[in-house]
């Protein structure tokens, strides 16, 4: 059922692009697997062997402690229109903060978002196919635009204190670098 192989073709780019929801997992040596739904217009291919995609403000900041300590990640897609399938992007990922250098080079391939907090570059060295026959075929009828909305209204001090109050540290107590 399954296949596996070192970069994207095509027909799975394609695939990624027609897609509304992924799945990122992060963990570091000791301490709790973070694993989180995305949604919105927050995901990129770069090429065959790299992909970007947008991290939005959250309650938590676990992705981007768990790449400073061990930059392994996944990402999981999963078709829930049309024919089964399940995709998982296997690599090594970098976070980048608007006072990073590559800020700016990845930025521009996403729409104006106030709450962006990181950009996530991630270097593919496995791609997964599996069946996906157990996954739910539902319904997409469009992303939700409280978290936006929400961001828009606090703008970007609001954004910012709430990073400084809910963004600064891990669960298990350790840094995010997200002001430094």
């Amino acid at each position: 059922m399954g296949k596996r192989m070192s970069k994207l073709t095509p027909r799975l780019i394609g695939f990624i692009e027609r897609q509304h929801l992924f799945f990122v997992a992060t963990a570091m040596d000791e301490g709790r697997i973070n694993l989180s739904p995305k949604g919105l217009d927050s995901f990129k291919v770069i090429d065959a062997q790299k992909v970007v995609w947008m991290n939005l403000t959250g309650s938590g900041n676990e992705t981007a402690t768990h790449l400073m300590h061990d930059g392994r990640m996944t990402i999981m897609f999963c078709a829930f229109e049309g024919p089964p399938m399940i995709l998982r992007l296997y690599g090594t990922a970098r976070a980048y903060h608007k006072y990073d250098g590559s800020w700016k080079e990845y930025v521009a391939l996403f729409p104006e978002m106030t709450g962006a907090r990181q950009l996530i570059e991630v270097q593919i060295d496995l791609v997964q196919i599996s069946c996906g026959f157990g996954v739910p075929l539902m319904e997409y009828k469009q992303q939700r635009q409280e978290l936006v909305n929400w961001a828009e209204e606090k703008g970007k001090n609001g954004i910012e204190e709430y990073w400084e109050k809910k963004n600064t540290t891990s669960l298990d107590g350790h840094k995010t670098n997200i002001f430094e």
